[in-house]
């Protein structure tokens, strides 16, 4: 195999080989910094970047640990980019933003700390928006992520530096986080996968609020479902420090199995979700082509519609999320040469925090609950819902956030990522499984989603629409 194509196998093979000695985590390691130092002045995907002598003599460690008979786990010796997002020990945490101190994290985020211990190595971090606030990364810290397929284009957020990274080779798996579609967006954008876990299937930090926070979570993106599946497996399961987390547990990475029978598995067609959501041109069709795919591995597929209103979905997604927004980075405002700093997207929900009461934050989690409802008599005639994970194609890198969907004028920042919200609202296990390119040769994805807790039976499914699709296949044309 010429010099760095096992970059491009999937993450599976990649620990098959190490574990049997066919590839060594040096070599693994050389061939992944050669692509960053190739590939990432270009896109900007990996920030923070260590020095490359301590990470080839770590690489050298786990090769040690190998010839002593000792492996650590599913990722041994895989380079890991850490979401800007988290905390990775002896790496400055930056949020994407100018304000949180530079000094090094002492500990690993939860997630991180697992990874770790299953053997990755980490080698920086990957970019993010600032405080992970839009789906476009770019901040005044380390710049704009550039689309995998098409530089000029957004890459999608907040996890686009890792998606970018997966898309290029630069990384085996990725981890990110996802509030407003941060793990499936920018997996859309970038033609890779991503999934939102059930709520509590991968513990949140420890050291963070317990209760409250119950929007954003912590989960795996990857090349291939299968990967995306391992990678879960490695970041789930129960930690008593974390109340709301998940005590139904996976197999482990190097035994869990998503094969299986998807023919005769109803799934219900969201379409736009709402008839007045407004989509490019483009999307739709994109979704609706996929369908015969589905068709085609024996699954039913019918057009459904959710039964809550729009309006209660997105006055319930405002107020919840500014009260954890505005709860997380409210005191940046008491001074006003911190203020300044602030992106105007993060103002803008600090200031909407300040005008919330008992009533109307226990009104959205009323509309909230009625959004789960609704879902829950959808899996009563399906076992399977699908909609597009975005409203709009990757758009100009240059823009901060699209001022228009298909000539409607966007009212917030976040307007145009509306689609994802009511799978976040439910907490739902949701998975972005790749829908093709438009016409623009720009891609795509959808939302595959599942009752609660049957992330593995949404993996299962992905997986098999994944091998029948094809999109896979399809290469960012930096890569020839």
């Amino acid at each position: 195999m010429p010099t760095d194509d096992f970059l491009d196998l999937s993450a599976t093979e990649l620990s098959r080989r190490i574990a049997d000695r066919g590839l060594s985590c040096r070599e693994l390691m050389r061939a992944t910094l050669a692509r960053i130092d190739a590939l990432n002045p270009r896109f900007n995907a990996i920030v923070s970047l260590r020095d490359p002598g301590a990470l080839l003599a770590e690489a050298d460690q786990r090769d040690a640990e190998l010839a002593r008979g000792e492996r650590r786990g599913w990722m041994h010796g895989f380079p890991l980019a850490v979401k800007d997002l988290s905390h990775a020990a002896g790496l400055p945490t930056s949020k994407g933003s100018p304000l949180p101190p530079r000094t090094p994290a002492r500990t690993d985020s939860l997630h991180v700390a697992r990874m770790r211990a299953a053997g990755a190595v980490v080698i920086g971090k990957t970019n993010t928006p600032e405080f992970g606030l839009g789906s476009h990364t770019y901040n005044t810290v380390f710049g704009t992520t550039r689309n995998a397929y098409a530089p000029e284009r957004s890459a999608g957020g907040s996890s686009g530096g890792a998606a970018v990274a997966l898309a290029l080779g630069m990384l085996p798996v990725a981890d990110g986080s996802d509030m407003m579609g941060s793990l499936r967006n920018p997996a859309a954008f970038n033609n890779v996968i991503g999934m939102r876990p059930s709520r509590g299937r991968v513990p949140d930090d420890p050291d963070e609020e317990l209760f409250f926070q119950q929007l954003g979570c912590e989960g795996p993106m990857a090349r291939t479902v299968e990967d995306t599946a391992r990678l879960l497996s490695v970041q789930a399961g129960f930690d008593g420090r974390v109340p709301l987390s998940s005590p139904h547990a996976l197999p482990a990475p190097d035994d869990l199995r998503i094969e299986g029978e998807v023919r005769g598995l109803r799934i219900g067609w969201l379409g736009s979700i709402w008839s007045d959501l407004p989509l490019e041109p483009g999307v739709l069709a994109l979704g609706e082509q996929a369908l015969a795919t589905f068709r085609a591995l024996g699954c039913e597929v019918e057009p459904c519609t959710l039964d809550v209103p729009r309006a209660h979905n997105w006055s319930a997604w405002l107020r919840l999320r500014q009260l954890l927004v505005g709860g997380k980075l409210g005191a940046y405002m008491n001074t006003p040469a911190l203020v300044e700093q602030l992106k105007p997207e993060a103002r803008w929900e600090i200031e909407q925090s300040r005008h919330l009461d008992a009533a109307s934050l226990f009104q959205a989690s009323v509309w909230r609950s009625n959004v789960y409802r609704a879902f829950l008599a959808l899996f009563e005639r399906f076992d399977f819902v699908l909609a597009p994970t975005a409203q709009v194609f990757p758009f100009d890198a240059e823009l901060h956030w699209p001022a228009q969907v298909a000539g409607v004028p966007s009212d917030t920042y976040h307007r145009w990522m509306e689609i994802v919200t009511p799978f976040t609202l439910a907490g739902l296990p949701t998975l972005n499984v790749r829908a093709g390119f438009g016409e623009a040769g720009l891609p795509m994805g959808l939302q595959l989603a599942g009752p609660i807790h049957a992330d593995l039976e949404v993996l299962r499914l992905g997986h098999a629409y994944d091998e029948a699709c094809g999109w896979g296949d399809r290469k960012p044309p930096v890569l020839g």
